[in-house]
């Protein structure tokens, strides 16, 4: 279906993470923990827990048990400055892991926080900086943005949302065609998301107590400001498309300022998948714990009559290596070359198939 299509690897903001994601992965994959396990060595001096730790919270558990734990309950997930560093390491480890099987990306795109890791697999942050950038900025978040606002996930066009939004409350990311999350008080959330559940549209609130990509983050811009000073942009060695942009990222763009304007701003991802897709990206790999960002990737292809393939890697609850070979699986059905010698045991060899096929009737009296 997508032979010869360019490949982007999508990277979405919260709402993908689960108690015990990764856990099984760590145990499971080589490559991943490796990787998983330098995330953690440039996390280690900035935070006051450990990865392994929170990943492990859960670890021993079934998956069916783990699919009813949530998105954070009690655990450290809940807190905001504690799950967008697992969330960042679990996704960059997992980059690691498709390209080990040689899915390589063309372009990535991120979706607000996801933008830290996609600018870390693209070359254009260091492993070091994007690790400061997203701990130093939860960190902001946590001390002096939460409990002041939400996030509403809204089913319906970016300009029917408009229409409705009371004072207080804004746009904060256009995911697809029928895809809208808004931002703002809790008071006018309370009061839109009544409106609309009347009506009938399909609405979510997004589990978390601060108001990302509104005017309420401008309360904490010269803090943001300069705790980010220190990072410092590369040119990326793959190429990174911006959803604050809307464009491809040069050399030193990604700076302190940038990340600032990446919580500030919308987020303007499907611009940004419909301008990947018109460059002639078919093929769409969301990098995430959770597929949050896969239907709307796939009713943007719909609406630009293309045809192409979009996948998860791991699903809430289900997050082994057989979960992810399920999606490198879809992936190939679809018509992307995948070097599966890397998932083969060692020493386990090449077994030749018969040289006819099994042909077989039955006799039964119908």
């Amino acid at each position: 279906l997508a032979s010869g299509g360019r490949v982007a690897f999508v990277f979405p903001g919260q709402g993908t993470q689960w108690v015990g994601m990764g856990a099984r992965l760590v145990r499971e994959s080589a490559v991943f923990a490796e990787r998983l396990g330098e995330c953690a060595r440039v996390l280690e001096p900035l935070v006051d827990w450990s990865l392994w730790e929170v990943l492990a919270e859960a670890d021993g558990l079934a998956d069916g048990e783990l699919a009813g734990v949530g998105e954070g309950g009690g655990s450290l997930l809940g807190r905001v400055d504690v799950v967008q560093p697992v969330s960042f390491a679990v996704m960059v480890s997992l980059a690691a892991l498709w390209r080990s099987l040689g899915v390589e990306p063309d372009a990535v795109v991120g979706h607000s926080q996801g933008e830290i890791a996609a600018a870390v697999v693209s070359g254009a942050l260091s492993l070091e900086d994007g690790a400061w950038v997203v701990v130093l900025r939860s960190r902001v978040i946590a001390g002096s943005l939460a409990g002041g606002g939400g996030m509403l996930s809204v089913g319906l066009s970016v300009g029917d949302v408009v229409g409705r939004l009371p004072v207080g409350v804004s746009v904060a990311a256009v995911n697809g065609p029928s895809s809208v999350v808004v931002s703002g008080d809790v008071e006018g959330l309370g009061v839109l998301e009544g409106v609309l559940v009347g009506e009938g549209v399909r609405v979510r609130r997004v589990a978390v107590d601060y108001a990302s990509h509104s005017v309420q983050v401008g309360l904490v811009e010269e803090e943001l400001l300069r705790v980010l000073a220190p990072v410092v942009g590369r040119v990326p060695e793959v190429p990174f498309f911006s959803s604050v942009l809307g464009g491809w990222v040069g050399g030193g763009v990604v700076d302190g300022g940038y990340w600032y304007r990446n919580l500030r701003e919308p987020v303007l991802f499907a611009d940004a998948v419909g301008a990947l897709v018109g460059e002639g990206f078919s093929v769409f790999v969301e990098v995430s714990a959770h597929p949050v960002l896969v239907p709307g990737v796939s009713e943007l292809l719909d609406v630009a009559g293309v045809e192409g393939v979009v996948v998860g890697s791991l699903r809430r609850g289900d997050g082994g290596l057989d979960r992810f070979l399920r999606s490198v699986g879809e992936l190939w059905v679809g018509g992307v070359g995948v070097d599966w010698g890397g998932v083969v045991p060692v020493g386990a060899g090449w077994v030749d198939l018969p040289t006819y096929s099994f042909q077989r009737q039955r006799y039964w009296l119908d």
